[in-house]
């Protein structure tokens, strides 16, 4: 008998070898800083105070989706810890919090943390660390470059895709149009401005002036009146939250009524449209990548049916009509995707390896036919766009989902 014994534990053993050696993920658990048995730690830095305030919103929800997950039970088991930082959107701070998260606070990795500028001073940093800084939300082009900063990923259309869906809108509507551009001084601004150029072609003559503005400007009001002195007849608008409502009143305020388009990041119904009011901002064109949440067509969507419960039972003091909310929800739920994906296999080169293999994965709240791709040589998730007009109290959809590869 014991010899009998003896050998089902031989067989035992050998089989559970086996089986260990067949499916790796059972074989063992890989962890770098940051992730345990229990606990996987998220790094953030978000504007909660300063000139871009206005996308507080986005990190809260953030926080709001990670206790969904963890009340839900976690991720693979695992609760995240999400620790976030006010950086007043100033890049000096940024610095010195992504040390922090990074040296004191062992995350794992830093994830949505706002601003082009402020993201820009961290790359280097986090590629060195060999850190990821993934899902960034800002929409400069250069966060695509996996040969040079592997270890840094965006997640929003790039501003210059947007800004060429504009061009090439304004050309087929407006083509003897005179272009008025006012943008933000510094790479968010250029880089749109960047984009239009090289939508408009040999046609960028039809820009008439080029108006900066600092962050640190209380308003922006002088330098709409000067770009209606200049004779521009189509208004774009390169701003973010704060300086859009402003640009929107006074634009009405010296009766000027030119084609007026706006960054998708100031698209927000409740951040910008209805603090600047709604009866002077008919007729505003933007373009889009996600629902609104103010909009009636989306209560039977079972995407935003989710959304919704979403708020009333972890965001209560949300406001749906907030398009940094709807962000947010849907950043989280592809960081969500990822560590899924990761199993127990939470080191951060896997962490980017699967980062980089996403395949049509549809958030909630992405518009119909928006999904993310992602490859090796792919760090822009998002790539497809569609038109949008503000009519009423809410954004009316129109023409077809545009590809940000307008080459053809």
């Amino acid at each position: 008998m014991a010899v009998v014994r003896f050998q089902v534990a031989v067989l035992s053993a050998a089989f559970a070898l086996c089986t260990a050696m067949s499916n790796p993920a059972l074989a063992q658990k890989s962890y770098d800083n940051g992730a345990s048995d229990t606990e996987i730690r998220i790094g953030n830095i978000m504007p909660y105070s300063g000139p871009a305030s206005a996308y507080a919103v986005i990190g809260k929800a953030e926080e709001a989706y990670f206790n969904k997950v963890n009340a839900e039970g976690g991720v693979n088991g695992r609760k995240i810890k999400f620790i976030s930082y006010d950086d007043a959107y100033s890049p000096p701070k940024t610095v010195e919090h992504a040390r922090k998260l990074v040296e004191s606070d062992n995350v794992l990795l830093i994830f949505g943390s706002l601003g082009t500028s402020t993201n820009g001073a961290i790359r280097k940093y986090m590629n060195e660390k060999k850190v990821p800084q993934l899902f960034v939300a800002s929409g400069a082009s250069k966060w695509n470059d996996p040969k040079n900063f592997p270890w840094t990923m965006g997640w929003q259309p790039s501003y210059a895709s947007e800004a060429k869906i504009y061009a090439k809108y304004i050309l087929k509507e407006k083509p003897d149009g005179k272009i008025g551009v006012l943008y933000q001084n510094d790479d968010f601004g250029k880089d749109y401005l960047r984009g239009l150029k090289d939508g408009l072609g040999d046609k960028a003559s039809m820009i008439v002036m080029e108006e900066p503005y600092d962050t640190s400007e209380p308003a922006i009001d002088e330098h709409v009146v000067k770009l209606k002195a200049a004779g521009a007849d189509v208004f774009i608008s390169i701003t973010t939250p704060k300086f859009a409502a402003q640009a929107i009143k006074k634009a009405a305020e010296i009766n000027w009524h030119p084609m007026h388009i706006i960054s998708n990041v100031s698209a927000s119904v409740g951040g910008v449209i209805e603090p600047a009011g709604f009866e002077i901002s008919q007729g505003i064109l933007s373009a889009s990548y996600t629902k609104d949440g103010s909009d009636p067509q989306w209560n039977a969507d079972e995407g935003m049916k989710r959304f919704y419960n979403f708020i009333a039972q972890f965001d209560p003091k949300a406001n749906k009509l907030d398009a940094g909310v709807v962000f947010g929800y849907a950043a989280a739920q592809t960081m969500v995707k990822v560590l899924q994906m990761c199993g127990d296999n939470l080191t951060r080169d896997n962490i980017m390896k699967q980062a980089a293999s996403l395949k049509d994965f549809a958030p909630d709240t992405l518009l119909p036919g928006i999904k993310i791709n992602t490859a090796p040589d792919n760090f822009a998730p998002i790539e497809q766009l569609q038109m949008m007009r503000f009519k009423g109290k809410t954004w009316e959809l129109f023409g077809e989902i545009i590809s940000s590869d307008l080459g053809h």
